[in-house]
């Protein structure tokens, strides 16, 4: 039961939304907060002529996914505990973005409460939050930015007006600081002392307004994660270190191709009366095989026989898959007559997620109903799926969402989730299922391969056309946004996948420069391996491949690559950010034989950044490098810090895949099934020698970072290579040899 405890905030107030408050019924404080319907309205970018507006600069990824949720009306649960603690429910999963702790600010900020006594927990699955509990598109901050200050400040409004009644005095008087609320006098009260007086619902609180911005001492500061000791002193809690009664360890030995069926089990006896073996039983995705242990688990699994059917993709591999890439390019319009041009064609390999914590759920399913826990980005499509595919009502099926060992878009899906919720249904019993790192890594999620065909034509030192064609293997949607009716929808066999991906393809893709006619297009080859958005999605390979272009024209018009960019941006903050990393990068510094710099610039999500490296490539097969430096302009930085973090993880990503990291596909399955293959950047690959440089607020709407920062590296350290070596890269990762000897099928 709820009840409205304040009027609607003047639009102008925050941003551009405006909130209702509701009272939660319980013993303390708990605020709810309601984001009303004419909330959100997409800020227009500027373009300047010669080039349009791209689709992603007038409306991106980011405003949609906000603007789907304004009619579930966003709904946020903050509760003020008797030790006066907060507790905000954050309907999102962390994954190691920082987000628990960029919003803990936000609250500690709007209360005056002290860091370390707030707790940010991860909501549940709540199917009343359509399309308000999806984890993705660098969107976390830029939709919870408002409604949690919102919520917040509500609830030190009741405080005051608490202490004010206690006191009999006006509210007026009051302030609040460390936890508590003072009168002029030196009276103090605690926030656990008012937590129960505050959550009457008489109280009288009036027009509550955020602090103005100018005013904030927390958020805007640099702060070390409130996560941080627990993970690297391994006391956070992952999904497989949680005591579920009854739940024994399992696996699933899994088909030899992607997709592969299972037609025989032929020596289960056998293994049922191995040592620890509890029970077997063959489930869609393989043969799954309970034991005392992970490790009896494991021996069971690999001692199985099976006869499978074939899987979807069983007769492909790197080749043919890049002779489909490069049959299904769209041509260039614009023919090369009259002026000079450059051409450039680029392939990029898969490139799995590969998160530390490989995929995991807990299940129990007995009863009538079914309980599960995992790290989700989706939950409430998980939640519906499983309701679905286990025959139950949905309000039978509860989704607990753990925090998650890395993602980068791996645990959009929840494969582990649904299978483990098949392997209880089918054993009748609770289980701790986990994926090995092998079939992590070939049975897991990827990012997809693709091909890239850029033109551009130029005359009289200006950019007259400039075309990129994009052919990928397809990327599946059929999460959705994060629910049942658009995953379904992305899953209707006409355009349906197609149809997502060019959307979400116009709302990330644009290009940060005024080149005359630009025109950016994706096709996509429906071939069925498990493929996911990767972080930075189609961005990474796509303006990785333009940056390197843009390089080359430069070239070819004579003139030095900062000041070819700096001419043609269309965006002053991507300027600044450029010339910021070209002053602290030292650009065009003498360099050593075999050493070179390389730079890059890109924007996205309303946010803007630019990359320099410093890459020695003295043996053009081992390239390293040495030194970054990287700018970024998020308008409103939380957390300093912890944008710094998101940046130094896509400079490390972009080491990875533009120079070592790819999958290689040989009849149906990749072959890499550890880190010992799948050459990821050790700590010997990452520069000894970073600066990430956080731009001040800028006054602008608060943009994404998650995603920001792998592709102006990819672009740079492609172009210190070319400057380098003299050899132009055209295929990633650059050094991709199958160096070692796969594991068994």
């Amino acid at each position: 039961m709820a009840s409205p405890t304040t009027e609607p905030a003047d639009p102008g107030q925050v941003g551009r939304r405006r909130f209702l408050t509701y009272l939660v019924a319980a013993p303390t404080l708990t605020i709810a907060t309601k984001l009303t319907a004419d909330a959100v309205a997409p800020a227009v970018a500027e373009a300047s002529i010669p080039t349009l507006p791209q689709p992603a600069e007038i409306l991106d990824l980011g405003d949609v996914l906000t603007l789907s949720g304004v009619p579930t009306a966003g709904l946020l649960v903050l509760e003020m505990t008797a030790d006066g603690r907060a507790r905000l429910q954050l309907p999102r999963c962390e994954v190691g973005q920082g987000i628990t702790t960029a919003n803990a600010m936000l609250v500690a900020e709007e209360l005056d409460l002290p860091l370390d006594r707030v707790d940010v927990v991860l909501a549940d699955a709540r199917t009343e939050l359509l399309f308000n509990q999806l984890t993705g598109g660098s969107n976390t901050m830029r939709s919870l930015y408002d409604p949690v200050r919102a919520t917040a400040a509500a609830a030190r409004a009741r405080m005051v007006a608490a202490a004010a009644a206690q006191w009999g005095t006006d509210a007026s008087r009051l302030s609040t600081r460390d936890g508590a609320v003072w009168a002029p006098d030196g009276r103090k009260a605690g926030y656990g002392t008012l937590a129960g007086p505050a959550s009457r619902s008489g109280l009288s609180i009036g027009v509550v307004q955020p602090k103005a911005e100018s005013a904030h001492t927390l958020v805007g500061t640099p702060t070390s994660r409130k996560d941080a000791r627990a993970m690297v002193t391994g006391q956070q809690v992952y999904t497989l270190d949680l005591d579920v009664p009854g739940a024994n360890p399992v696996m699933v030995r899994r088909p030899p191709t992607i997709n592969g069926t299972v037609k025989k089990v032929n020596n289960e006896a056998a293994v049922r009366a191995m040592p620890g073996i509890i029970d077997i039983a063959v489930v869609k995705t393989g043969v799954a095989v309970m034991a005392e242990t992970f490790g009896q688990a494991l021996d069971g699994k690999e001692a199985l026989d099976v006869t499978w059917g074939p899987g979807t993709v069983d007769g492909e591999n790197n080749e043919t898959i890049k002779k489909k890439l490069h049959d299904a390019t769209l041509p260039f319009v614009v023919p090369p007559l009259l002026t000079q041009y450059v051409d450039g064609e680029f392939d990029f390999a898969f490139a799995s997620h590969a998160p530390m914590e490989s995929n995991s759920a807990v299940a129990d399913v007995r009863d009538g109903s079914a309980t599960i826990w995992a790290g989700l980005k989706s939950p409430i499509v998980a939640k519906q799926t499983i309701a679905q595919e286990l025959g139950l009502p949905e309000n039978q099926v509860t989704v607990h969402v753990q925090q998650g060992g890395g993602s980068f878009g791996r645990r959009l899906f929840f494969d582990a989730a649904l299978e483990a919720a098949h392997i209880s249904q089918a054993m009748k019993k609770p289980v701790r299922l986990m994926w090995s790192r092998i079939d992590d890594m070939r049975h897991g999620r990827a990012r997809a391969a693709s091909h890239h065909k850029i033109r551009a034509t130029f005359a009289l030192g200006q950019v007259l056309t400039f075309e990129h064609r994009v052919a990928s293997v397809e990327t599946d949607w059929s999460h959705g946004l994060g629910e049942i009716l658009t995953a379904f929808a992305a899953q209707l066999p006409v355009a349906g996948n197609l149809s997502f991906a060019q959307t979400v393809f116009l709302l990330t893709i644009k290009s940060p420069y005024n080149f005359g006619v630009t025109t950016q297009l994706l096709n996509e080859v429906p071939l069925k391996f498990h493929t996911s958005a990767w972080r930075s999605v189609y961005s990474a390979n796509t303006r990785g491949a333009e940056e390197i272009m843009v390089d080359e024209i430069a070239a070819k018009l004579g003139k030095d690559p900062v000041q070819f960019r700096r001419e043609f941006i269309k965006v002053d903050r991507q300027r600044a950010v450029l010339d910021k990393v070209a002053e602290l990068g030292e650009w065009g510094k003498k360099m050593p034989k075999g050493f070179a710099q390389g730079i890059a610039v890109h924007g996205e999500y309303k946010s803007f950044t630019a990359c320099l490296v410093e890459l020695d490539a003295r043996d053009p097969k081992y390239p390293r490098v040495t030194k970054a430096t990287i700018a970024v302009d998020v308008g409103k930085p939380v957390n300093p810090r912890g944008i710094q973090a998101q940046m130094l993880g896509g400079l490390t990503d972009a080491i990875s895949t533009t120079l070592t990291a790819g999958l290689h596909i040989d009849k149906g399955l990749p072959l890499e099934g550890s880190y010992s293959q799948f050459h990821y950047a050790r700590q010997k690959n990452s520069p000894p020698d970073v600066t990430v440089h956080v731009m001040p607020a800028t006054g602008d709407d608060i943009g994404g970072a998650g995603e920001l920062g792998l592709p102006a590296p990819v672009g740079a350290i492609a172009n210190a290579y070319a400057r380098a070596t003299g050899i132009k890269p055209r295929s990633f990762p650059i050094t991709f040899p199958v160096d070692f000897d796969p594991f068994p099928r």
